[in-house]
This record gives C-alpha cells, sequence and structure tokens, in this order.
C-alpha cells in the first residue's frame, strides 16, 4: 500500500505571518500522525519563511513515523541534516521569490557534484531522494547518485487547465514512474495532489509515498488536521484494494 507523508509546511507559514508561536507545526505534525499519516515532511529553507531550525530539532524527537527534510543542496543544509539526522532527505531547488517549488531539481551535469553531497548523508544511513520532473534524462542522471528515491514533480499536472493538458502530463509522469521503477529507484510523487487528482494513480503499481500538504491543510481548516489526514490516508489504502 502507497504511504502518506503529510508536510506541515504551512502551519507554520500561518504561524510566521504574526511571527508568534501558534499555530505549532510540531503540534500538526502530531495531528496527521494520528489521522494516519506514515511520515511527516518539512521544508526548511534558506530564507526560513515558514519551518524553523527550533522546528526541525523538535520534530525529529517527537516524531513517531519518519520525518522527511526537505532542503536545498547546500553546506548549510548538509550540516544540519547530518547534526538532525532525518529518516530521509529530499534534495529540492529553490528560488528566493517563488511562492512554492516551481519545478524539479536540474539534476543532468550534476550528478557527480549531488553523489558527493548525498554521500556522508547516505553513510549515516539517511535515505536520500532527489525531487524532478519526470523527464527521461533527468531521471537517468539521478539515478547515478546514489540516491535511493526519487519524487517526481507533479505540479504540472496539478495545474494543467485542460482534460487534454491533465492527460498528457499524467502521461509524461506514467512514462517516467516506469523508466525509474527500470533503473531501480524508488518512487513517490508530490507537489499540489489533491483528493480528486491523486485518483488517476490508484492502479499504479510500486508508488512508494505520496507527498501532500497544502490540500491536507486547506480541507483541516474545516475538519481539523486528524480528519483531514485521515480523508486522504483512507483514498490511498483503498489503492491496494
Amino acid at each position: 500500500m502507497p504511504l502518506l507523508c503529510v508536510n506541515v509546511d504551512h502551519v507554520a507559514t500561518l504561524r510566521q505571518a504574526r511571527l508568534g508561536q501558534e499555530p505549532d507545526p510540531v503540534l500538526g505534525a502530531h495531528e496527521a500522525e494520528l489521522g494516519g499519516a506514515a511520515g511527516i515532511i518539512v521544508h526548511l529553507r534558506e530564507d526560513r519563511r515558514h519551518i524553523q531550525d527550533r522546528d526541525v530539532e523538535i520534530l525529529r524527537r517527537t516524531v513517531n513515523t519518519r520525518l522527511n527534510l526537505e532542503m536545498a543542496a547546500t553546506r548549510e543544509m548538509q550540516q544540519i541534516a547530518l547534526t538532525i539526522g532525518p529518516d530521509t532527505v529530499c534534495l529540492v531547488p529553490e528560488k528566493r521569490q517563488e511562492l512554492t517549488t516551481e519545478g524539479g531539481l536540474n539534476c543532468i551535469g550534476r550528478e557527480g557534484e549531488l553523489s558527493a553531497f548525498l554521500a556522508p548523508l547516505l553513510e549515516r544511513d539517511i535515505a536520500a531522494s532527489l525531487f524532478i520532473d519526470a523527464d527521461f534524462a533527468q531521471i537517468d542522471a539521478a539515478s547515478q547518485t546514489g540516491a535511493q528515491f526519487i519524487e517526481l514533480h507533479t505540479g504540472h499536472y496539478a495545474n494543467a487547465r485542460t482534460p487534454a493538458q491533465r492527460q498528457a502530463e499524467l502521461d509524461k509522469l506514467l512514462a517516467g514512474i516506469r523508466h525509474a521503477q527500470g533503473l531501480g529507484l524508488k518512487v513517490n510523487l508530490g507537489h499540489g495532489l489533491g483528493y480528486i487528482n491523486v485518483l488517476p494513480f490508484a492502479q499504479v503499481p510500486g508508488i512508494v509515498e505520496y507527498s501532500i500538504g497544502h490540500s491536507i491543510m486547506a480541507r483541516a481548516i474545516y475538519t481539523g488536521i486528524r480528519q483531514a489526514t485521515r480523508d486522504m490516508a483512507d483514498i490511498l489504502r483503498g489503492f491496494a484494494d
């Protein structure tokens, strides 16, 4: 059965709007786990716009499932990951002006650089994932870095404006999933997935994790995080039937 990993960045986004103490992403993570999350995701951005170092430190001590730290491939973030010891790191691209991650990491021509960056993390038994587009060349490059996982960027699919565009993006993702699995990579999916657009993946074999945050937190405004997580977890459980 595919696993649901819940991103709690937006709990911190709301807190940072007032630079206060509430709501606390640590409590949000706890509620998500009670709702059926198999993992918690936080993106510690270089500009600290939402998740803070303190959040990651406390989450490492309190998360009962798995902690996935999304981060840029910088020396600062590498040292933080080595100190904190998350279960997984996922390397993502960052731009200071972007509202959210706009696309996948470019791995082409960077295989050696990324391999060297990941090596000390892998030596510490921290699993590694690369957030990339469903492009065969990017997938081939990712397979040369030592990362066990890739997370395919589903944002283009989620943001497609017409049924034809959505189907074309879905076809790219399905082809990318098959290609990556053929190379021995484990495949996760994430970005822009919600309660409806996740359904076409129900019959796709071998997806390890779904990384979902915004849609769950949006629903949680009305239902609470625990119930919103439970609703998504129930959908993914149905994928195994």
